[in-house]
């Protein structure tokens, strides 16, 4: 009876050592398939000119962590060429935590996203708190705001425009009157203490149609009611690892922060989400939608949370 017993507890020790083999398995291969999620944008005061057309949306590559999954950025991108959106959309966070020596991650960084512009898709960025060398809320040092200076150059060069707190006009070739023109709205980097989303939003016209792009969702939160009707961020990486079924534990709640996650308590209802749209969150009349993003921060492991290409079909909102 006990040799029956001992069998069974070894059997059952190695059905959960397997199982958890499988899961680690899979956890490394999840972070090279990617998801093309397609996302209805309702947007106020949306030109019929613009209807129907489409936004891509990537984030947080972390160029610089070990293992960084470059191949799944290049596959979004010749996905988001293949798509042939009105504009394309960076959400920060280029690079991880590279040595002293930042140029052999920025120049993969260019080398990735150049076919963007050489394709003449309108592409724009924020940066991200990695980008600064930020992980708290708090001020960039000098090395950590030349190193922003570094990236958003290193962008500008190629022709993707970064945004710090401005908006602008999103080209359209069938674009003649003010009232059809969508504004972008870019919002600085929230941890090193460059986010002024009242600044950014105050350039777009009343009543406008305008589309809102972040890193971090924090800086959501300080949109006044009605301005941001969409919005998106990124930054969470979706939870990274999430548990199934539990949409409200992940691996990342736990290891990051607490400024960097605060926002997090202000979300309404039980389950916390890392990621797709955010109910209740931020003043009335505005909408959050969380990219999952690209990379990794700590370990190059992905589970139950896909890397994500977001396209937004832009619909007028009745």
């Amino acid at each position: 009876m006990k040799k029956r017993f001992w069998r069974r507890t070894q059997y059952l020790l190695l059905s959960l050592l397997g199982c958890l083999l499988v899961l680690l398995a899979w956890g490394l291969v999840e972070p090279y398939v990617l998801a093309r999620s397609v996302v209805a944008a309702e947007i106020p005061a949306l030109s019929r000119l613009w209807q129907g057309k489409r936004i891509a949306v990537i984030s947080d590559f972390q160029f610089g962590m070990w293992m960084a999954n470059a191949s799944t950025v290049e596959r979004a991108i010749d996905q988001i060429i293949q798509d042939r959106p009105a504009a394309a959309l960076i959400a920060g966070d280029f690079v991880y935590k590279p040595g002293e020596n930042l140029t052999p991650e920025l120049d993969r960084v260019i080398e990735l996203v150049r076919p963007l512009t050489a394709a003449q898709i309108p592409t724009y960025a924020v940066l991200g708190n990695h980008d600064y060398d930020v992980k708290t809320l708090t001020q960039a040092s000098a090395a950590g705001q030349q190193r922003a200076n570094q990236i958003q150059q290193a962008l500008e060069s190629i022709g993707i425009q970064v945004l710090q707190n401005e908006a602008i006009v999103l080209p359209n070739a069938d674009q003649t009157l003010g009232n059809e023109r969508l504004y972008l709205v870019g919002i600085g980097a929230y941890l090193p203490k460059q986010s002024q989303p009242l600044a950014a939003i105050a350039q777009v016209p009343n009543n406008a149609a305008r589309f809102v792009l972040m890193h971090n969702p924090a800086s959501f939160a300080e949109l006044p009611a009605g301005t941001a009707p969409i919005a998106v961020a990124g930054h969470t990486h979706g939870g990274q690892i999430r548990i199934p079924f539990l949409p409200q534990w992940s691996w990342m709640t736990f290891v990051e922060s607490k400024p960097s996650w605060s926002w997090l308590s202000q979300i309404k209802g039980d389950v916390v989400r890392v990621s797709g749209w955010i109910p209740g969150y931020g003043n009335a009349g505005n909408r959050l939608y969380i990219n999952r993003g690209i990379g990794f921060s700590y370990l190059p492991i992905r589970f139950n949370c896909s890397p994500e290409l977001t396209i937004f079909t832009l619909q007028a909102k009745t």
